[in-house]
C-alpha cells in the first residue's frame, strides 16, 4: 500500500511543530515559532464578536468579503502609494501560507525553477516541491545577509519562470535596500520572470523602510505581493491573508486557492477590514514596542556569550552558537528544552544541504522576539544559568 506521494518526499514533519511539542513537553519559554504572547487591539477583537453576533458567519465569497478587499486596496494606497482594484486585484486567503502555496500552484509548471533567498521559510520549498517545480537558492550570508547581486544573476537558468522573494526576510531580519531591490527587478525584467513577494512583516522593521518591489518601475505588471494580518495584528490564529496585483496574476493565484480553503474566517475578515483602517498612531506604537524587545533580546543574547546578528526587521534575531561549543543547531534545539529550559529554531532547516554535506546555516538559531518583556527576561536568565562555563 502506498503512504505518500512523492511530492512529499524529503518534506518530514516542519520544524515549528517538532519544537512547539517540545515547549510544551517540557514547559520551556517558547521563542521558537512567531507569535506574540499577548492579543491585538481590542477593538478588533470586538469587531470579530460583533460581526459574529451579526450573523456573519456562513462561506463569504472564495476572495474574500468586498469591505476587506476594499480595506486591503486602502492599505496599499495609504502606506504604499499602489492603486488597486478591489474587485479584480485582491484577494483574500487562509493566512498568506496559503497565499504562497497558491500563487505557486497557480504560477509554476512540472520543471520550472524558482529562485528563493535562503534561508527561506520552510514552506516555500515544501510547496514548489509540490507544483513539481525546482528551487534554486541564492543564499544570504552572515554576518550582514546582504543580497550577492552575482549570485542572483548566476543563478538564473533558462526554465527559471519565478522569484519567491522575501523581505523583510524571515529568519535574519534583513530588509533589502534600494539597490538589491533594483538588481532584482533587472534580473526579474530582463528574464520575464514573475515575482511572488512575501511582505508579511512589511510594518515590523526598525529605522529602515520597507519598500514593496511592485513600487519599483516595471514591477507592477509583474508581482504578486502577499501579505496578513496576523504578524501586523498579532491574530496569528485568524490566518487572514491576501494577494494583490495584476488581475492575470491574482486570478492564476485564485485559480489554486479556490481548490484549497476556497474560504474561510467570515466574522473575522470583517474584523481585519476594520483594523487595516487603524490610525497611523497603532503602526508607531508597534513597531516601538517590537524596538524594545529586539533590543532586549539582542542585548541579554549577547550578555550569555552568543554572538548575535541584530535584525532591521520582523520578529526574530539569529545567532552564532558557536561560541557555546555547539557545532550542530539542530542537535542544540532539540537539547535546549531540557538543558535550559527555552525553545529556539535551528536555522539549518531553512538552507539546503550542500553536496560536501555543508550548511551554512549548520550553527545559526533564531529566536523570537514578539513576546512580553517579562517572557524574554526569564527565558535569558534560564539561558544565563545554561552558559558553559570557561
Amino acid at each position: 500500500m502506498k503512504h505518500s506521494s512523492a511530492r512529499l518526499d524529503g518534506l518530514g514533519v516542519t520544524i515549528f511543530a517538532e519544537m512547539s511539542r517540545l515547549a510544551v513537553r517540557t514547559g520551556a519559554v517558547n521563542l521558537g515559532q512567531g507569535f506574540p504572547d499577548e492579543d491585538g487591539p481590542e477593538q478588533v477583537k470586538e469587531a470579530a464578536r460583533r460581526a459574529i453576533s451579526e450573523g456573519h458567519n456562513q462561506y463569504p465569497p472564495g476572495t474574500g468579503i468586498p469591505a476587506l478587499r476594499e480595506a486591503i486596496a486602502r492599505h496599499q494606497r495609504r502606506f504604499h502609494g499602489i492603486e488597486l482594484d478591489p474587485e479584480r486585484e485582491v484577494i483574500v486567503t487562509t493566512g498568506a501560507t496559503e497565499a504562497i502555496a497558491s500563487a505557486v500552484l497557480g504560477l509554476v509548471d512540472p520543471g520550472d525553477d524558482v529562485l528563493v533567498l535562503e534561508p527561506y521559510y520552510d514552506s516555500y520549498r515544501a510547496v514548489i516541491q509540490m507544483a513539481g517545480g525546482r528551487h534554486r537558492a541564492v543564499t544570504l550570508r552572515a554576518p550582514d545577509f546582504r543580497l550577492p547581486v552575482d549570485e542572483l544573476r548566476a543563478a538564473v537558468t533558462p526554465r527559471t519562470t519565478a522569484i519567491l522573494l522575501n523581505t523583510p526576510h524571515n529568519p535574519t531580519g534583513t530588509v533589502l535596500d534600494a539597490a538589491e531591490l533594483a538588481a532584482i527587478a533587472e534580473v526579474a525584467i530582463e528574464h520575464d520572470l514573475v515575482v511572488i513577494s512575501d511582505e508579511v512583516y512589511e510594518h515590523l522593521t526598525f529605522d529602515v523602510p520597507h519598500v514593496p518591489i511592485a513600487t519599483l518601475p516595471g514591477m507592477a505588471e509583474r508581482t504578486l505581493t502577499i501579505s496578513s494580518a496576523g504578524k501586523t495584528f498579532s491574530f496569528t490564529g485568524w490566518k487572514v491573508g491576501w494577494a494583490t496585483g495584476p488581475a492575470s496574476l491574482v486570478d492564476a493565484a485564485f485559480g489554486a486557492k479556490q481548490f484549497l480553503s476556497y474560504t474561510s474566517g467570515a466574522p473575522f475578515q470583517h474584523a481585519v477590514a476594520e483594523a487595516l483602517d487603524l490610525p497611523d498612531a497603532f503602526y508607531a506604537d508597534l513597531n516601538a514596542s517590537l524596538h524594545r524587545r529586539r533590543d532586549l533580546l539582542c542585548d541579554g543574547l549577547e550578555q550569555v556569550g552568543l554572538e548575535v546578528f541584530r535584525p532591521a526587521g520582523t520578529y526574530f534575531a539569529s545567532t552564532d552558537i558557536a561560541g557555546w561549543g555547539h557545532a550542530d543547531g539542530l542537535e542544540f534545539c532539540r537539547a535546549l528544552p531540557e538543558a535550559a529550559g527555552v525553545v529556539a529554531i535551528p536555522n539549518q532547516v531553512f538552507h539546503d544541504d550542500r553536496p560536501d554535506g555543508s550548511n551554512p546555516g549548520r550553527t545559526s538559531v533564531r529566536w523570537a522576539f514578539c513576546k512580553r518583556p517579562e517572557v524574554i527576561e526569564e527565558a535569558l536568565r534560564r539561558l544565563a544559568g545554561a552558559r558553559p562555563s570557561g
